[in-house]
């Protein structure tokens, strides 16, 4: 009989260790825009599919018609190329994604077409979803689809740049 009451006596406490930690917990909203200070921007970090990426491509190097053959590849592989074109400046890695929050998780897709490899260059203030791709001097070829895969699994989830917030899903 003794042993049931200690034992009932300790599921009871059990319990009640259990609605005070769900009660009291502080990170029910970690990683959502609930706990995101005031004025930060919220970004989209869904992976996106490439049919739903819209990307500009320009050219950061001596090579001519880079940016035309570039685009052209990311149009067979079905991403939505805007504009293509020179950059006035010249980059000296693989490549750089210029986008703003809610282009960060087609940022993310677009690096492992980089092998990871490419420079972030986020801006808060930026509205559209729209990633620049500029190309460098280090760019040689876009990874094929099976190191895209490999390279998406060693990046693992996206993230909302520094500074910003995931946005909630829907």
């Amino acid at each position: 009989m003794r042993a049931l009451v200690v034992v009932g006596l300790l599921a009871v406490v059990a319990l009640v260790f259990v609605v005070v930690a769900l009660v009291k917990d502080t990170q029910g909203k970690a990683g959502t825009a609930g706990g995101c200070p005031d004025g930060w921007p919220l970004a989209d970090v869904r992976l996106r599919e490439t049919k739903d990426v819209k990307i500009n491509v320009y050219n950061a190097t001596n090579q001519p018609g880079l940016a035309g053959n570039v685009a052209d590849d990311f149009r067979n592989r079905k991403f939505q190329v805007k504009k293509e074109g020179n950059a006035p400046k010249r980059v000296d890695g693989v490549a750089v994604l210029r986008f703003g929050p809610r282009g960060a998780g087609s940022a993310h897709l677009l690096r492992a077409y980089f092998l990871n490899n490419a420079d972030r260059d986020y801006d808060p203030k930026r509205k559209d979803d729209t990633v620049d791709v500029v190309l460098g001097n280090g760019f040689q070829q876009l990874a094929t689809t099976t190191e895209v895969n490999q390279s998406l699994g060693d990046l693992g989830a996206p993230t909302a740049p520094e500074g910003s917030c995931p946005m909630p899903v829907k």
